[in-house]
């Protein structure tokens, strides 16, 4: 069967552009554009890959908040792999280094920053989906 990725960020042109490359990829994928719309897709049904984008509109933190929601889950939600974009020299009020990832305070498996680049985007969905079908 074909992974389903959800995609998770408030920018509909960027988000629209992403499902295309991955659909043409072979992957099933849908887009929420906003918090809520995208945990009810999760408990809908749950996805092999999460693309997941830091800011949202209610907060600077929103993607970092729900990425440590999805780890508090009960059910198979919460070992879900979370790719994390992040815009480019974004100020980040809690400064950091996506090498220094930290499980409880960022529990996401990879860091990718917008501008995205395509090809490195196909390569990272395909290393996390290659390590959750190995499992």
């Amino acid at each position: 069967a074909m992974a389903y990725i959800l995609i998770i960020d408030d920018d509909e042109d960027f988000s629209h552009a992403t499902a295309m490359v991955l659909k043409s990829e072979g992957y099933q994928v849908r887009i929420e554009l906003d918090i809520p719309a995208a945990v009810k897709a999760l408990e809908q049904r749950v996805p092999d890959l999460i693309i997941l984008d830091v800011m949202f509109p209610e907060s600077d933190g929103a993607g970092i908040e729900l990425a440590r929601d999805i780890r508090q889950y009960q059910n198979e939600i919460k070992t879900v792999p979370i790719l994390m974009l992040t815009a480019v020299n974004q100020r980040f009020p809690l400064g950091f280094d996506p090498n220094e990832i930290d499980e409880s305070w960022l529990p996401v498996q990879i860091f990718m920053e917008k501008p995205v680049d395509f090809d490195k985007l196909r390569q990272k969905v395909r290393e996390l989906l290659k390590k959750t079908t190995q499992q």
